[in-house]
């Protein structure tokens, strides 16, 4: 099993006052950067070159979450042994079916998978295998999981991380950048093997293939009901009607957003669509005189926030939104108290249950299971409770069958009525 991650490390200089930093040595290319692909001769060449490689390949993706409406990718990175690096630009493309032809039956390596699949399956590349380094790192219960630490920990060097905010859609993509995104995938075959045998003495490989191979059927995170109401400072909205005046405003937002391809914060600032809620306009010239449409973004589309602005006001009494989300299921734990005493009694030995099993075998508890499934389970366990109720249930909801047999008998346990 490899060292344990002791960085930054620090020596004392019997001359200074303050501990002396001693800096891992950064990540360098072992190759010359490549040339991004973009044309239909490259996007073979490259193809020809994964197919006369060996091994899984590591791939990476980049977006420009912060500038692009859309998530899709803008840069995919690839590496494998004997086929050296290569940088594709997708927007090039019409779809890169070529190259997952490529790929066909090979391990891919991701780190942070569920970042990335759904942008790589727009451009119509699909895994067929998969080992996740983050998710890995997870099962380990190592102190931190993001790629830069795992690189620190495991190979002693530092991977900087200063072009991960970047706008990926810029064109062309300056040189630092792409050595940025090169340096994602240099050692990512290295960091798989090495996490890989840490699972094996750990005990834990089967249960990471078990993970990794729900990954295969990940679709996306689930599509909120109301997204509207995660707007920064929803609270501050006073009343149902000052509620649907935030809707209507984000939902005009969310509309040019996605026509312009353009984050919404850079149409309309969360700040903008409360100040407007809390005290509406009168009249266009009204909006018009506001300090927050001086910006030439927002002022641009004054018809949208007006229009946006009179339908939540004149909407029917019927029609307004409610003072709070309605949930899905239980209600947030804080509540159970005074509308369920019994199901939080379940819910508290549940947790101290999980707990107890995470520590056993040296696991977060959300990974041990979702924390939901547990809420759920407390609020409303199987009418027959058997430890074979419990299971199907937690297997209808989507937990691996070695989260189920860890879990299964201690949770049934603590369910079961206090006699």
């Amino acid at each position: 099993m490899s060292t344990p991650d002791e960085t930054p490390l620090t020596a004392i200089d019997e001359e200074a006052t303050e501990p002396v930093v001693i800096e891992s040595p950064r990540l360098e290319l072992r190759d010359p950067l490549p040339a991004v692909v973009e044309t239909a001769a490259q996007l073979q060449a490259t193809c020809d070159a994964i197919l006369a490689g060996t091994g899984p390949i590591a791939l990476d993706a980049e977006r420009a979450s912060g500038y692009r409406y859309s998530q899709r990718a803008y840069l995919i990175q690839i590496r494998r042994e004997g086929a050296g690096t290569h940088l594709v630009d997708p927007t090039a493309f019409d779809s890169l079916v070529p190259l997952d032809t490529a790929f066909d039956g090979n391990e891919w390596i991701l780190h942070a998978a569920t970042q990335d699949l759904m942008c790589l399956a727009e451009v119509g590349l699909y895994p067929e295998k998969l080992f996740d380094t983050e998710l890995a790192g997870r099962l380990l219960n190592l102190p931190r999981v993001g790629l830069a630490a795992l690189v620190e920990h495991y190979l002693g060097l530092s991977l900087a991380k200063e072009f991960s905010a970047a706008d990926w859609s810029t064109r062309p993509l300056p040189e630092p950048w792409l050595v940025y995104a090169a340096l994602d995938v240099e050692v990512l075959i290295e960091l798989r093997n090495l996490i890989d045998a840490d699972l094996v003495s750990a005990g834990k490989r089967e249960w990471a293939a078990e993970e990794f191979e729900s990954l295969l059927l990940f679709q996306g995170p689930p599509e909120r009901k109301e997204p509207w109401r995660r707007t920064s400072g929803i609270h501050k909205a006073r009343g149902r009607r000052a509620l649907a005046v935030v809707r209507e405003l984000w939902q005009a937002r969310d509309r040019i957003a996605e026509t312009r391809d353009t984050t919404p914060g850079r149409i309309l600032p969360d700040t903008s669509i409360l100040e407007l809620a809390s005290s509406p306009p009168q009249d266009l010239n009204a909006l018009k005189g506001l300090r927050i449409m001086r910006n030439r973004g927002p002022r641009r589309f004054l018809g949208d926030w007006f229009d946006a602005i009179e339908r939540g006001l004149t909407l029917p009494e019927a029609q307004l939104p409610t003072a709070s989300q309605r949930i899905d299921g239980p209600p947030p734990p804080r509540a159970w108290a005074d509308k369920n005493p019994v199901a939080a009694e379940r819910l508290a030995r549940s947790r101290e249950v999980i707990g107890a099993v995470a520590e056993q075998y040296d696991l977060p508890t959300e990974n041990l299971i979702s924390p939901q499934l547990v809420r759920n389970l407390a609020w409303e366990p199987p009418t027959e409770l058997t430890v074979g109720a419990v299971a199907a249930d937690l297997r209808s909801a989507g937990a691996r069958q070695w989260q189920i047999g860890l879990i299964v008998e201690p949770l049934t346990a603590a369910l079961a009525p206090v006699s």
